[in-house]
C-alpha cells in the first residue's frame, strides 16, 4: 500500500500518468509479464545462442591456428624438398662427371692400346717385310748365281764342276751384296 500512497500523493508524475490515463496494476502486471518473458528468453534463448556463437569463434580460431600451422609445415616441406632436389642435383652432376671421367680414361685407355696394336702391326709389318726381302734376295741370288753359271757354262762351253759352281755362285753374291 505503500505503492498506492506515494502514486495518490499529488506529484508531478501521478499527474502526468492520470493525464495519459496510465493503470498502474496492469503496468505493474506487465512490467512483472515482461521480466518473466525477457528472463525466459534470456535463459532458454539468448544463453545458446551466445554458446554457439562462442563455439563457432573457438571453431574458428582453431581452424585459423591449423591453417597456421598447415603453412607451416607446407614451408618446411617446401624447403626439404628443395633441399631434397638440390641434394639429387648435386648427385646426380657427381654422378655424370665420374661417368665423364671414366670415359675419358676409358679413352685414354682405349687409345693407348690401339696404338700399341698399330704399333705391333707395324713391326709385324716391317718384319715380314723384312723377312720377304731377305728371301727375296736369296731368291734374286740363287736365280742370278744359276743364270751366271748357266751363261758362264755357255760361254766357255764346258760342264762346270761343283766347285766351280759354288766359286761363281759366291762371287755373284759378293757383287749384289756390293
Amino acid at each position: 500500500m505503500t505503492l498506492f500512497t506515494l502514486l495518490a500523493a499529488s506529484n508531478p508524475v501521478t499527474e502526468i500518468a492520470e493525464q495519459f490515463g496510465v493503470d498502474w496494476w496492469k503496468f505493474l502486471s506487465q512490467c512483472i509479464s515482461f521480466s518473466i518473458v525477457a528472463f525466459v528468453l534470456h535463459k532458454f534463448a539468448y544463453q545458446p545462442i551466445l554458446q554457439v556463437l562462442e563455439e563457432r569463434r573457438k571453431k574458428i580460431a582453431e581452424g585459423l591456428a591449423n591453417a597456421e600451422e598447415i603453412k607451416k609445415q607446407l614451408a618446411a616441406a617446401q624447403q626439404q624438398a628443395a633441399e631434397f632436389l638440390s641434394k639429387a642435383n648435386a648427385d646426380a652432376q657427381r654422378v655424370i662427371d665420374d661417368a665423364k671421367s671414366a670415359a675419358k680414361s676409358l679413352q685414354e685407355r682405349e687409345s693407348q692400346r690401339a696404338v700399341m696394336e698399330a704399333e705391333q702391326i707395324i713391326n709385324k709389318a716391317r718384319e715380314a717385310t723384312t723377312r720377304e726381302h731377305a728371301k727375296m734376295l736369296a731368291d734374286l741370288k740363287r736365280e742370278v748365281a744359276r743364270l751366271v753359271i748357266d751363261t758362264t757354262a755357255k760361254v766357255t762351253g764346258k760342264v762346270l764342276s761343283d766347285a766351280d759352281q759354288r766359286r761363281l755362285s759366291e762371287e755373284a753374291a759378293k757383287e749384289l751384296a756390293a
